[in-house]
């Protein structure tokens, strides 16, 4: 079996960025997106490849560490730190799940724990501190496609061949929810809730509803 790539999404502020990014996570060959935390944000700006995608939640950023350690993934988090290596040496040695930072703040203390390594993405101009965290995680998940050979898509024209769109998901059962799996989500609001990734609505909508606007493409 080839590499595979993951995303892990926690605690991105802007939510429209979520719908960008499973556009190009569709692009680069990424298998999977897993959230952390609260589910509830819309896929504006996704186009439909979100329907192209896998989706997986998990209440805490232990848990979610735990599933990808289950399946042999390295967890490589998109941050300048004193250790990151950039990107373009490819420094990768097997499938890997990616966890981007907040826009303002980058990759908190927490985040930082379940990463194996970093990665950077090095600049050569002056005119900005950082980049917008979807194009980052494009310029990360083109480099890890490259490196790990995935068969570049099929062109028709100007545009890549788009595959045949999948059978829906169905929002309601994407991840079943029992009364426990509930009250630890509560629990688990104000750790994962931070930032204005997820917004608290003033009516505190169940889980079973959560996903709803996952599937609403813009």
């Amino acid at each position: 079996m080839g590499f595979e790539s993951y995303v892990v999404v926690h605690n991105i502020a802007k939510r429209h960025n979520v719908g960008t990014l499973a556009r190009s996570a569709t692009a680069f060959g990424v298998s999977e997106l897993i959230l952390v935390g609260r589910r509830d944000f819309n896929s504006f700006g996704s186009h439909g490849s979100s329907a192209h995608l896998r989706f997986r939640h998990f209440h805490s950023l232990h848990d979610a560490r735990h599933f990808l350690k289950e399946k042999d993934f390295d967890i490589c988090g998109v941050e300048i730190t004193e250790n990151a290596m950039p990107v373009n040496q490819h420094p990768f040695n097997k499938s890997t799940a990616f966890l981007l930072g907040n826009e303002g703040t980058g990759l908190s203390a927490k985040e930082c724990e379940i990463c194996d390594f970093f990665v950077y993405i090095p600049q050569y101009g002056g005119g900005t501190a950082s980049l917008n965290v979807t194009v980052a995680a494009s310029i990360v998940l083109h480099h890890f496609a490259v490196w790990a050979g995935f068969g570049e898509r099929c062109r028709d024209g100007n545009k890549f061949v788009v595959a045949e769109r999948p059978v829906k998901q169905v929002r309601r059962n994407f991840c079943t929810e029992t009364e426990d799996a509930i009250v630890e989500e509560r629990k688990s609001r104000r750790e994962n809730a931070v930032n204005g990734f997820f917004d608290e609505n003033e009516n505190n909508n169940s889980s079973s509803n959560l996903l709803d606007a996952l599937f609403v493409d813009g």
